[in-house]
């Protein structure tokens, strides 16, 4: 995208999710990440994140949805976690979530312990857009690479729709595409 001559200067960004506690500044926030991966280069017109430094996360999840419900999803791209889990949305989020503040499962914090120095500098929580909220996007697409996420998109694409299995729910969108590698498509 970065390399591409699509402008971006009339599009608006809305962000995924946020961990709790880092700063936008902090190496390892999706802000960070962000302004270093794409809006340094692409600018858009506005980009919206989650709050994740907030006093009130609460709030800051309700806030967040007045975002969304000011700017459409044209396209959501989303990742996979081992888990099947969708932004932060772990096993046992209920469909009909909005923004929410998350406690990050086990799994997903060692997932993400690579990006940081030792495991307990990884967050414990995070806020997330609900899985409401990435179904009332107009289209999604979806990537995964490696065989750790091989059972997960099996899951997503042949199990049951069920909320032990997040990404399931993207059965029901009428728009989904999956970008796989051989490795994470090698159960399908």
């Amino acid at each position: 995208m970065v390399e591409s001559d699509v402008d971006f200067s009339e599009l608006y960004s809305v962000n995924l999710d946020e961990y709790v506690g880092l700063s936008p500044e902090h190496e390892q926030s999706y802000h960070a990440f962000m302004k270093a991966q794409l809006f340094d280069a692409k600018p858009f017109k506005e980009s919206f994140l989650p709050d994740g430094m907030a006093e009130d996360l609460e709030k800051a999840a309700k806030d967040y949805d007045d975002v969304l419900a000011q700017h459409v999803i044209d396209l959501q791209i989303l990742g996979i976690g081992s888990n099947g889990h969708i932004g932060f949305n772990e096993p046992g989020t209920p469909f009909d979530s909005q923004t929410h503040v998350v406690d990050l499962t086990d799994s997903t914090i060692e997932a993400n312990s690579r990006f940081f120095a030792s495991r307990d500098q990884v967050p414990t929580k995070a806020i997330s857009m609900g899985i409401a909220s990435i179904m009332a996007a107009k289209k999604i697409i979806l990537f995964a690479y490696g065989d750790k996420k091989a059972d997960a998109i099996f899951k997503m694409v042949k199990g049951p729709v069920t909320e032990e299995v997040p990404a399931s729910v993207l059965q029901h969108h009428p728009d989904v595409t999956l970008i796989l590698d051989e490795a994470a498509a090698a159960k399908l």
